[in-house]
């Protein structure tokens, strides 16, 4: 796999095999903070389904990104003269936040302070990394049901802030987050309510 982009350049155009490996890493730590909500929440059986799907749909990333690499790999002109934008600054907030994070859940965690979390997570670019690296998937199928899953994501995760809170800031940012989604991806989204989790 393509070595690790370089975190103190500013904002720029990177190849594929540049960035990769940082957006691997990157969804490997969010699923295993999203199991680690699920095992707080092992009492509490909506949310520990809703955080098991969390951490399944990183998964989902995930293979998604394994795509990409076989393409890659076997397409080495791809690699090389395929560029995203990259800014290095959302990568390193978003290893702090994972990094804080975990720490934080080890002193205990509320249903709310969860949800804050994973909104903040939700919140970087990664999802939009991860986008423009599909694009070199030809099977539009794929690609688009990969891209429509980076949807439902947030679209759960504004359903369960509604469903078990009653912080009106905290609906609005996970309701704001799923309208920039929707505008970054173009696709239409789920309807509030019509989860993934079952």
């Amino acid at each position: 796999m393509a070595e690790r982009a370089d975190l103190h350049r500013r904002p720029q155009r990177v190849t594929l095999k540049d960035i990769l490996r940082t957006a691997v890493n990157l969804e490997k730590k969010t699923m295993a903070l999203y199991m680690r909500f699920a095992q707080v929440f092992h009492d509490q059986e909506d949310l520990r389904k809703f955080w098991f799907a969390m951490a399944r749909h990183e998964a989902g990333h995930l293979g998604a990104l394994a795509l990409v690499e076989g393409v890659l790999e076997s397409e080495p002109d791809v690699a090389e003269t395929n560029k995203v934008w990259f800014d290095p600054s959302s990568v390193v907030r978003l290893r702090s936040l994972l990094r804080a994070y975990g720490r934080e859940v080890d002193t205990g965690l509320g249903v709310e302070r969860a949800f804050e979390m994973a909104i903040d997570i939700e919140s970087s670019e990664l999802e939009d990394v991860v986008v423009e690296l599909l694009q070199v998937v030809k099977e539009k199928m794929i690609r688009d049901q990969a891209v429509k899953l980076l949807i439902h994501d947030l679209s759960d995760l504004s359903y369960m802030v509604e469903k078990f809170t009653t912080n009106d800031d905290l609906l609005a940012r996970a309701d704001e987050l799923v309208d920039h989604r929707f505008d970054r991806l173009s696709v239409a989204p789920p309807e509030k309510g019509q989860t993934l989790l079952s």
